[in-house]
């Protein structure tokens, strides 16, 4: 098959688009010839080296994808052969054929947009855990979101409205200010302009903050929580792991959270289909709708994550295989 190889960690140039063996699906696993697959930050990571896990190599980096069913281990049930459905892996998704287990990998509804789909399981899956199953958002709070214009932040935006909060959006351009607003956010910060923290202070602080991104401004979003607010921490894009001087949550009576969204579905799979299913039906109802603004196709798999690592992506983006 082909597929987006990684032999060696290092530079995302030196990715190649060759052949590579078919996956064998455990007897936990399903095997998927792939449609589509999102491509997200953690993809640029596990490349570097720089992921909590590290495969072996060879290896294609993708964790997301959406296609049919193939093939599938003897401890697999719910789910047949000729069945559509989305799926999300640690690794392996960027080529033809992927596995998944099971237990995430879930059927796509009638009308749901497969490419669209291909969006969800990574960006919308990691918000509605990290909004409601760690930070317990309630109607009328305040969220700030930072990266708001990213895969991840987008889809916080559109969930911190749906769950009834007030949704600030951090953004570090215009051009990202303009895309936050049209995706629902109610007041927008740009933090290349404007001190983040005495931004988030002259509009009454926050409750929670939903932070993909790290690096400065995530002290600056901390000190702008209200008391017994909850700073969400999901992800470093930034490259940079911020260091918070303990007496803040002390002082604040705040709380810092982990959201890592890989240990919730492989460690509590039956609440993670929970959250899932709530997402299908959002999406078929077009309550959320993931930002797709750019697609490659799968011998472009390199060129995607470089627009990834280098944070020139407003909102999604997918491979088409």
């Amino acid at each position: 098959m082909k597929a987006i190889v990684c032999k060696s960690f290092g530079s995302i140039l030196n990715l190649q688009f060759s052949d590579m063996d078919k996956p064998i699906p455990a007897k936990d696993e399903v095997l998927i010839k792939v449609d589509y697959c999102g491509v997200n930050f953690p993809d640029t990571l596990i490349v570097e080296g720089k992921y909590q896990f590290q495969p072996e190599f060879p290896f294609a980096p993708g964790g997301e994808v959406t296609g049919e069913v193939v093939g599938m281990g003897v401890d697999v049930s719910g789910l047949k052969q000729g069945d559509m459905v989305l799926a999300a892996m640690g690794w392996g998704g960027f080529a033809e054929y992927a596995v998944a287990k099971a237990s995430n990998a879930f059927a796509i509804p009638h009308g749901v947009d497969h490419k669209e789909a291909a969006a969800l399981l990574e960006t919308y899956a990691t918000a509605i855990y990290g909004l409601h199953n760690r930070a317990n958002l309630q109607k009328a709070e305040s969220l700030c979101v930072l990266g708001a214009a990213g895969g991840t932040g987008t889809a916080a935006v559109q969930l911190g409205k749906l769950l009834g909060a007030r949704v600030i959006a951090c953004v570090s351009s215009e051009e990202k200010a303009r895309f936050a607003k049209a995706n629902g956010a109610d007041e927008v910060i740009d933090y290349t302009k404007d001190d983040l923290k005495s931004s988030l202070k002259d509009l009454g602080g926050c409750d929670v903050v939903f932070d993909p991104v790290g690096g400065e401004n995530a002290e600056k979003a901390f000190r702008g929580l209200k008391p017994n607010g909850r700073h969400l921490v999901v992800g470093f894009a930034s490259g940079n792991i911020p260091k918070l001087p303990w007496n803040l949550p002390l002082l604040k009576s705040a709380s810092i959270v982990g959201v890592f969204w890989g240990h919730f579905w492989r460690n509590n799979a039956a609440e993670n289909r929970k959250n899932v299913a709530q997402l299908l039906q959002w999406l078929a109802e077009g309550k959320i709708k993931p930002n797709i603004t750019q697609e490659y196709k799968l011998e472009e798999g390199a060129q995607a994550l470089l627009c990834i690592a280098e944070r020139r992506v407003k909102g999604k983006i997918v491979l088409e295989v």
